[in-house]
């Protein structure tokens, strides 16, 4: 059975996200959607926030799996059975950080690969610090994020 894990914040998660999950979800037999901790950042939604909004906006996938973590990426992956970690490119400018840590997890874990996923076109540049943005400014972002989540972006910036 190949696994794939698909790594990120998802704060909030976007249409852009849920497409390349889609996508992704057609070419393995089971997708992980790992939602990372980053105690680094102040992410605006909880971790579980953050699950259960991704759990909502893919709903539809049943070979997708949820799960938060909170250590190494490559310890997830081994913990989910997955052989592969896919990372979304949206530009150039992405690609250089991405073949770091696309380095960095084949030295921690030599069977694990990387693919990169380009971004459906009408997706490529949406960005979650963005939507975050427009909706704090009172932006609508209807046409950038699942039903579920501008609902809770309006929740979290009421005033």
């Amino acid at each position: 059975m190949r696994t794939a894990i698909y790594p990120g914040t998802f704060d909030p998660v976007t249409s852009g996200h849920v497409d390349l999950i889609g996508r992704a979800a057609s070419m393995f037999d089971r997708l992980v959607v790992a939602i990372a901790e980053n105690k680094n950042k102040a992410p605006l939604f909880t971790l579980a926030e953050r699950v259960e909004l991704v759990k909502a906006a893919i709903a539809h996938l049943d070979n997708v799996t949820v799960v938060g973590f909170d250590n190494l990426l490559v310890d997830c992956a081994k913990l989910h059975g997955a052989q592969v970690v896919l990372r979304g490119l949206r530009a150039v400018s992405d690609f250089e950080y991405e073949f770091q840590l696309a380095w960095m997890n084949r030295r921690l874990s030599a069977n694990l690969e990387t693919m990169f996923l380009t971004p459906s076109e009408q997706y490529a540049f949406l960005s979650s610090s963005m939507i975050r943005e427009i909706a704090k400014l009172g932006g609508d972002v209807s046409s950038f994020v699942p039903d579920e989540v501008r609902a809770a972006l309006d929740k979290k910036f009421a005033t």
